[in-house]
């Protein structure tokens, strides 16, 4: 396999959804969104599209089997990788960092990717699913999404980052003052990454022992599309971006209807913030799945199976099943063939001669 960063990978353990689509959204200056378009079986309705968002340091292949359980539900979908992780443009010359400046860039890249492509190549109405910093910039960009789409689930959204108040104060403190000096592409966190050794039980993101390997083997076969470090810039755009989400008058404005989805055993984001931000929201909704660890849609069935079942739920009014076609009459096929079978030929002008 090419190691090109923007190259879909394909293992056997992760097999691609039925129907797929892949391209390269170019963005210009040189930078561009790798992403996907499941659109399901040749026989599949569709009841309109779903906009997959994805977390930190994740790609398109991961959600291949999501793809295939949203498509048989009737939902076509698109993802994109994020800038600066996946097969994506990376937004510094450390190829293994991931780095944004600003969060206001991946909202541009989301608006984007949803104006040019998803509304242009997909069917209305429109959704969206966001998965942990995917939740963040959804939940940071509602003023653009809000009149383009219908709903939206977030699942383990990154509202907070797990540990003290004054922890987060420090780690904003540093990173902001290494991004004002120019050095905002150091990293200053590891990326959160499977390590070979690490052990299922032993690991914060799922408790499932077949998607915890095929994950894994996802990125021994792909390195590429994962990175090693995340910048101070980013670190510091999601620390900014979080303490806006805790402002009454940013809350007041998230007007989407939104469904949080929120793994009582996440040790990755801040379970309680999440709750706490949709119960202070108008239109916000929240359930927390019990024992589930932070990646819901990797997780075992008996956690993952309600999430899905859940979100189709959420969605239903919204993006409903299209009504079935009505029975075949088989009675009023005939009486239309017979309508357009030709007129019996008239006898000729001398066989009445002769009968006279």
């Amino acid at each position: 396999m090419p190691q090109s960063t923007d190259a879909f990978a394909s293992i056997d353990a992760n097999p691609e959804p039925v129907g797929l689509e892949t391209g390269h959204h170019e963005l210009g200056h040189g930078a561009r969104l790798r992403f996907v378009i499941g659109r399901g079986p040749p026989e599949m309705t569709s009841r309109g599209t779903v906009l997959l968002l994805q977390g930190r340091n994740e790609a398109v292949e991961k959600y291949y089997e999501t793809i295939a359980d949203l498509n048989a539900r009737g939902f076509t979908v698109a993802s994109f990788d994020w800038r600066g992780q996946g097969g994506s443009g990376r937004g510094t010359f450390l190829a293994g960092v991931g780095h944004v400046g600003s969060l206001s860039t991946l909202i541009h890249d989301l608006e984007r990717f949803l104006r040019d492509v998803v509304m242009d190549r997909c069917p209305p109405p429109y959704a969206v699913i966001a998965h942990s910093m995917g939740g963040l910039v959804a939940l940071s960009a509602t003023s653009h999404l809000s009149s383009l789409v219908e709903r939206m689930v977030v699942l383990a959204p990154l509202v907070a980052l797990p540990g003290s108040a004054g922890m987060r104060r420090l780690q904003a403190l540093v990173a902001g003052a290494f991004h004002w000096c120019g050095l905002g592409f150091v990293p200053l966190r590891r990326a959160r990454r499977l390590d070979p050794r690490e052990p299922l039980a032993g690991n914060v993101l799922t408790s499932d022992a077949r998607r915890f390997e095929r994950n894994r083997a996802l990125q021994a076969a792909a390195p590429w599309l994962f990175v090693e470090g995340v910048s101070a810039s980013w670190l510091r755009a999601v620390l900014k971006a979080t303490r806006r989400l805790d402002d009454s008058d940013r809350i007041a404005r998230l007007d989407l209807p939104t469904l949080f989805l929120l793994p009582g055993d996440d040790r990755v984001v801040s379970t309680a913030a999440a709750e706490r931000l949709a119960w202070r929201m108008r239109a916000g909704h929240s359930i927390r799945v019990p024992g589930a660890r932070h990646e819901l849609l990797q997780e075992a069935d008996r956690f993952r199976e309600p999430a899905l079942a859940a979100i189709e739920a959420f969605l239903a009014d919204a993006l409903p099943r299209p009504p079935p076609l009505p029975p075949i009459d088989e009675a009023l096929i005939g009486a239309a063939v017979a309508a357009e079978a030709p007129p019996a030929a008239l006898p000729s002008p001398e066989g009445d001669a002769v009968s006279r």
